[in-house]
């Protein structure tokens, strides 16, 4: 039977070629190892000044759970946590934007 660690990277490698070799093919450029777990992918800007993409793939194994082992990573709250997380951002900028129109007519009428 195999590591953990071994399997992880078995896993991480196998989504490394997938993404280099596909973005190889359709956007016809070079794909470069920079580390184990990067890419690095050369682009033009808009002003065509060169630039890189950094892509890095991780297999994260969780938090501990104190008793030397780890709590699963879920990738699915993970998600949720975010999507709320922008969503409440997302809120708080429609308020402030809305005080600060409210503060402006204010100003205005005096």
């Amino acid at each position: 039977m195999a590591s953990k660690a071994t399997l992880e990277n078995q896993l991480r490698n196998k989504f490394l070629s997938f993404i280099s070799d596909t973005i190889s093919q359709e956007m016809e450029t070079d794909v470069l190892a920079v580390s184990a777990s990067e890419l690095a992918i050369p682009v033009l800007d808009g002003e065509g000044n060169e630039k890189f993409v950094l892509i890095k793939v991780s297999i994260p194994r969780g938090q501990r759970d104190g008793d030397g082992g780890y709590i699963p990573y879920d990738g699915y709250a993970a998600h949720d946590a975010y999507i709320e997380e922008q969503t409440s951002k997302a809120q708080e900028r429609a308020v402030k934007k809305a005080m600060k129109k409210a503060e402006k007519g204010k100003k205005k009428e005096d």
